[in-house]
């Protein structure tokens, strides 16, 4: 008991901390066409989304300064780590929205992000739960709403449900495959960015051994009437 108030303690203490950091956006109303203006210049912007504790965010921002990066979560007692770490090492490029996925397209304009990055989400096993896949259309279909044309979505996981689901969905809708790694660490040369590890990459949850890496772009229309199509194609998934 002891154990468990002490932790919604310290919680409660970064909830708090978290409404002064100058970093952080939680639910913000008017932001959208407004992140230039927020991070004072014309640098391109790229989003990390469902991005926990901010581990990729800040590995790309420490590498690309000439960028703006967000991280994206609805987890304000993650997103305080990542906010904090950024303050300290005054990586002014780094910010942090706390929202749901799917309301996304409230806070960015048309064209207004350059490349999105997915790392190591929840890959959502159940059938019944796959339109909540970070990957699947329906987001997809948000993504195109504020992502430039040439932009591209990079996917990292260690799942290969999640890997080979994208792979489905990138084969079925003709989107445009740029990179395609089974094992991102069997490469003989990486990029320093697929090098950043996560905390999930180093818990390895999917036990797999490998970590997945695609990039693709959303050019091409998504027509609804293929998702029943991409869901029967799964059916045989546990559920």
């Amino acid at each position: 008991m002891y154990i468990c108030g002490f932790m919604g303690q310290k919680k409660l203490i970064r909830f708090e901390e978290l409404k002064t950091f100058p970093n952080v956006l939680q639910y913000p109303t008017g932001m959208k066409g407004k992140w230039h203006s927020f991070f004072k210049n014309q640098n391109p912007i790229i989003l990390e989304l469902a991005c926990g504790k901010g581990e990729y965010a800040l590995g790309l921002g420490r590498m690309s300064r000439q960028k703006n990066f967000i991280g994206v979560d609805i987890k304000g007692n993650r997103i305080w780590k990542g906010a904090k770490n950024a303050l300290q090492e005054s990586l002014n490029n780094i910010a942090f929205l706390r929202t749901q996925i799917d309301k996304i397209t409230e806070y960015f304009d048309k064209d207004e992000v350059n490349e999105i990055w997915i790392t190591f989400p929840d890959p959502q096993l159940r059938l019944s739960k796959i339109k909540k896949r970070l990957t699947h259309p329906g987001f997809l279909r948000l993504y195109q709403q504020f992502l430039q044309q040439n932009g591209s979505v990079h996917l990292k996981t260690d799942s290969p449900d999640l890997y080979n689901f994208t792979k489905t969905v990138i084969r079925l809708y003709n989107l445009d495959l740029v990179i395609d790694y089974d094992d991102i660490y069997a490469q003989q040369n990486i990029s320093d960015e697929l090098k950043i590890k996560t905390h999930y990459e180093v818990l390895d949850i999917a036990q797999s051994k490998k970590v997945h890496y695609l990039q693709f772009k959303i050019n091409q229309q998504l027509p609804v009437e293929k998702d029943s199509e991409l869901k029967e194609l799964f059916r045989e998934e546990p559920d």
